[in-house]
């Protein structure tokens, strides 16, 4: 169980890097074929993987963006984890740091020994 919390934690991990990097390629391979995703700035839900990855297109785009892991929470229930919490996407505009908070809901399965995001929902947090 403990071992499980880490592993879900180091997959989490591996996505904050993977958009750190902008690696969108990265990013996408995280994701189950069938999962569901509902990002912070887009409309759409999300269902297959080129609809994804669609979403993280522009990531080399975002320049300086980074995003920072906040106060979370990781459940484990089997081969399914979630981890829900808060992060902070940062980036410089017009010369200025601008912060955008943000709460996100990662549902994870373990498939094939590896934990990967069969749900994922961000939204902005609320002001």
């Amino acid at each position: 169980m403990a071992d499980d919390q880490s592993d879900v934690e180091a997959a989490t991990a591996r996505w904050i890097d993977a958009f750190n990097r902008k690696s969108s390629a990265d990013i996408v391979a995280l994701y189950a074929p069938d999962a569901v995703f509902f990002g912070t700035s887009s409309p759409v839900l999300r269902d297959r993987p080129e609809l994804v990855a669609d979403y993280f297109k522009g990531l080399a785009t975002l320049g300086d963006s980074l995003i920072s892991m906040g106060d979370h929470r990781v459940q484990v229930f089997g081969r399914v984890a979630i981890n829900t919490g808060f992060y902070t996407r940062t980036s410089v505009e017009e010369g200025r740091e601008v912060k955008n908070p943000a709460r996100f809901s990662f549902v994870y399965e373990k498939r094939g020994g590896q934990w990967l995001i069969v749900n994922h929902h961000s939204s902005a947090f609320p002001q």
